[in-house]
């Protein structure tokens, strides 16, 4: 069976997927850029605590937000998913729905692909278009350097 076999065998649910492909397109174009713009500067600095963002509010609120930002991030993620097999801004889109997520090693994983050279011109292309200042960076910090020193272990040993 060929794709134009399924096709014509399934009009009903190839025009639901060709609607579905364009909103995707035209929502993440209006979304993302949207998203990216309101984001903080130092989002990623290691100073900024999001866990205290909804902190003194009422248990409800706080869940509820929670909730509610999860299922647009995993609504988001999986759309950024589809578009790299149909038109949209799939790493972006995908990028932002890991962001409203919560899941283990999150912070490794954002700051793994924000490094990403396209990822990052793109984010802070859309940023000035905004007319907001470009993302705040952590440096990078080499795996040598988060042991107990340059030289640990080392002290016993005799000059090369």
């Amino acid at each position: 069976m060929t794709l134009v076999d399924w096709v014509k065998d399934n009009q009903a649910l190839a025009g639901w997927l060709a609607f579905a492909s364009v909103a995707m397109l035209v929502g993440s174009a209006i979304l993302v850029p949207v998203l990216v713009a309101r984001m903080s500067p130092d989002y990623f600095m290691p100073h900024r605590d999001r866990e205290e963002t909804l902190a003194g509010r009422h248990p409800v609120i706080r869940w509820s937000f929670l909730i509610l930002k999860n299922l647009v991030g995993a609504v988001l993620f999986l759309a950024g998913l589809a578009m790299f097999v149909t038109p949209g801004q799939g790493i972006l889109t995908l990028f932002i729905g890991l962001m409203l997520l919560n899941f283990p090693g999150k912070r490794r994983l954002e700051l793994r692909l924000i490094r990403i050279p396209a990822i990052n011109r793109a984010i802070d292309w859309m940023r000035r278009k905004a007319g907001r200042e470009p993302l705040q960076l952590p440096p990078v910090v080499e795996p040598a350097a988060r042991g107990a020193g340059a030289g640990a272990g080392n002290e016993n040993r005799p000059p090369a």
